[in-house]
C-alpha cells in the first residue's frame, strides 16, 4: 500500500509517495537540496500554518515561508504577483525548489509561480486535502483563475515528487473532507467501477481502514491517464476524461462567485449534471442516475445548488471553458458507470434542461 507510484513521462518521471506521515521523508528531501546548495522555499496557507506547524517545522525549519490567505480567490493574479516577488526577494536562482504545502489552491499557484518564474525551477507537492492527494498534486497542471473562468491561466509544470501523508487528514475540516470524496467518486465514474460499487456499500471517512488504498488507486488512475495524453491533446478521451463533471461545475464556481462553492462541492453537483446528460443521450439508465446522486449524497455532498443562479450566465460560462474546440462545447459523458467518454455536438437544450434540473433558473 506503502509502495511508490511512478508518473511515467520520460524524463520528467516522478515518484508519488505514500504513508501514514512522510514528515522525515520530505526532510531527507529538503536536506539532500540544501547540501547541494539548492535554496528551498515553502508556499502554504493560513490554514496550514495554524494546524501544521509543528509538521512544517520538522520538514522546513530554517526555510523562507511565504503564506496566503486560504481559499479559492488565492488562485489569482494579484496573489501570484505577490509570491513571485517573495520568489525573487528570497534571491532564488535556476537550481532552487519550491515546496507546495496545502490543498488544491495552494499546489496550483505554487506549481504555476514555479513554472513561471526564471521561466522554470523545480517544484515539489506536498498535498494537505483529500481533493489534493488524490487529484490537484498529481499531473502538473497549474494555473489561477480569472472573473471571465476558472483555471484559464497556467502552464503544464510537472513536480519533481509528491508526499502524499494520509495521517494530515485526520485535522481535516469534515466540508474539506467530503470535497475531495467528489474527485474520489469522479474517479469511479470515469474509469474503476469496482470502486464506485465500494463507495455505494459503505461509505469513505477520514477514519476507514480503507482510505490509504483508495487515495493510492485514485492516483494510479490519474497517473495512466496522464502519462497517455500529458497535455491534454488526444482528439477523444484521454486526459479530458479526468474533467467529468468540471465543464459544469467550474461554470458554478464562477457565477457563484469563488469560494461560494469549494470546489469539490461545485464538481459534485456537475457529477449530477453529468450524469442527466448522459441519462439524456441514452447512455445511462434513471436507476443509474439516482445512484450516482444517492453515493454524491450518502458522502455529504451537494447534487443541487443551494440556491438559484441564472441560466444565461451558466451558459456563457460554460462556453469559455477549456475544452471548448473551434468554438464548439465538448462534456465528459457517461457511456456507463466506469466507462466516460468525450463528445461534441451536444444539442445546447440538453445542456439548459441538466443545469435547470440542477437548480439553475
Amino acid at each position: 500500500m506503502n509502495e511508490p507510484l511512478t508518473v511515467t513521462l520520460a524524463e520528467r518521471s516522478y515518484p508519488i509517495r505514500f504513508g501514514p506521515d512522510l514528515t522525515a521523508q520530505v526532510r531527507a528531501e529538503v536536506d539532500q537540496l540544501s547540501a547541494a546548495g539548492r535554496k528551498v522555499v515553502v508556499v502554504t496557507d493560513q490554514n496550514v500554518s495554524r494546524h501544521q506547524g509543528h509538521a512544517m517545522a520538522a520538514m522546513f525549519a530554517g526555510a523562507p515561508v511565504w503564506i496566503a490567505p486560504a481559499g479559492e480567490e488565492t488562485k489569482s493574479l494579484p496573489e501570484l504577483g505577490r509570491l513571485l516577488d517573495f520568489l525573487a526577494g528570497a534571491r532564488l536562482d535556476r537550481s532552487a525548489a519550491v515546496f507546495a504545502v496545502g490543498g488544491g489552491v495552494i499546489g496550483d499557484l505554487a506549481g504555476f509561480a514555479a513554472a513561471s518564474y526564471l521561466r522554470g525551477i523545480d517544484y515539489f507537492q506536498v498535498p494537505t486535502t483529500l481533493l489534493a492527494m488524490v487529484d490537484s498534486s498529481v499531473g502538473g497542471k497549474t494555473g489561477i483563475n480569472l472573473a471571465a473562468g476558472k483555471n484559464l491561466v497556467g502552464a503544464f509544470h510537472q513536480p519533481r515528487g509528491v508526499f502524499i501523508s494520509a495521517g494530515l487528514l485526520a485535522s481535516l475540516p469534515a466540508r474539506e473532507f467530503a470535497a475531495g470524496m467528489a474527485e474520489v467518486i469522479k474517479s469511479g465514474l470515469l474509469g474503476d467501477a469496482p470502486l464506485f460499487a465500494a463507495l455505494e456499500r459503505a461509505p469513505l471517512t477520514v477514519n476507514s481502514p480503507a482510505l490509504p488504498a483508495v487515495i493510492r488507486q485514485c492516483c494510479a488512475i490519474k497517473a495512466e491517464i496522464v502519462a497517455g495524453d500529458e497535455r491534454e491533446l488526444a482528439a477523444e478521451g484521454g486526459r479530458a476524461l479526468l474533467n467529468l463533471g468540471h465543464t459544469f461545475g467550474h461554470a458554478i464556481e464562477q457565477v457563484s462567485g469563488y469560494g461560494v462553492y469549494l470546489h469539490g462541492e461545485a464538481v459534485a453537483i456537475g457529477l449530477a449534471a453529468a450524469a442527466r446528460l448522459s441519462q439524456r443521450l441514452g447512455y445511462l439508465a434513471t436507476e443509474e442516475v439516482a445512484r450516482i446522486e444517492a453515493v454524491l449524497a450518502a458522502h455529504g455532498l451537494p447534487v443541487r445548488l443551494r440556491a438559484p443562479l441564472p441560466l444565461g450566465a451558466l451558459l456563457a460560462a460554460a462556453g469559455r471553458d477549456k475544452k471548448v474546440r473551434a468554438g464548439e462545447l465538448r462534456f465528459v459523458v457517461l457511456r456507463a458507470i466506469g466507462h466516460a467518454a468525450t463528445q461534441g455536438g451536444i444539442d445546447r437544450r440538453l445542456v439548459e434542461d441538466c443545469f435547470r434540473e440542477v437548480g439553475a433558473v
